[in-house]
């Protein structure tokens, strides 16, 4: 049987794998780590995971690399992002490379561990609706999410994206993300003159457990992917 862990850290640099690990243990999680993609790969085979956190720069293969072969080789385990060359770029392109969400170095220790918990919810979602699936007496089980229109665009699991006649964009969260997150208790919206970018911050959301979630711009102002 393969031995189980909550997170698999993926980072060439001992002070990261170190500070991450130490964080997240103190909250009760299991942690595994590795310094290269190819090694992660190998531990993905030897043992089951609920998330993992990659970051982009990796001395063998990168974060991009490494999700490509993740959808190779068909594990489904949901991936965060994360990377010190914090840009626009890197958040988008991780979300459309199958990435589930982006965090950026440096980052705080609540930074950390709202996206870790929400990727944990997502993971826990996920393996309730397939074992829903699979067991028809399981049909009126409590876990249905509403999924976007097929005209509207995502950008990862969170955010949607949907282009009116006149030109204007309308955007907002997922029913799944409000799933991975506890009740909102306060909601913080970019101000009307703030310049909406696609893979930045756009709003917060306050929940009761005092965690504050960041939602990222499915697409910049007046345009659409």
């Amino acid at each position: 049987m393969h031995k189980k862990f909550d997170i698999l850290i993926i980072d060439d640099e001992q002070v990261i794998l170190d500070s991450v690990s130490k964080i997240c243990t103190a909250e009760g999680l299991s942690i595994d780590t590795a310094p290269d993609s190819l090694t992660a790969l190998k531990k993905i085979e030897q043992a089951q995971y609920s998330l993992i956190i990659c970051d982009i720069i990796l001395p063998d293969l990168d974060g991009f690399q490494f999700l490509s072969r993740m959808k190779a080789r068909q594990h489904h385990t949901p991936v965060i992002i994360t990377t010190g060359y914090a840009t626009v770029e890197n958040a988008v392109k991780s979300l459309y490379s199958g990435a589930i969400d982006f965090l950026a170095k440096p980052f705080t220790v609540d930074e950390l561990l709202s996206v870790t918990y929400r990727g944990l919810k997502y993971t826990e979602l996920h393996q309730s609706k397939q074992i829903m699936d699979s067991d028809s007496r399981d049909a009126d089980m409590p876990l249905n999410f509403v999924p976007c229109p097929p005209k509207y665009y995502r950008l990862g699991y969170a955010a949607w994206l949907f282009p009116e006649f006149d030109g204007s964009v309308k955007i907002g969260v997922t029913d799944l993300f409000l799933h991975t997150i506890d009740p909102i208790v306060h909601t913080q919206f970019f101000e009307a003159d703030d310049e909406l970018v696609q893979g930045n911050v756009c709003a917060h959301f306050e929940t009761e457990d005092s965690m504050v979630h960041q939602f990222l711009s499915p697409s910049a102002a007046g345009s659409f992917p």
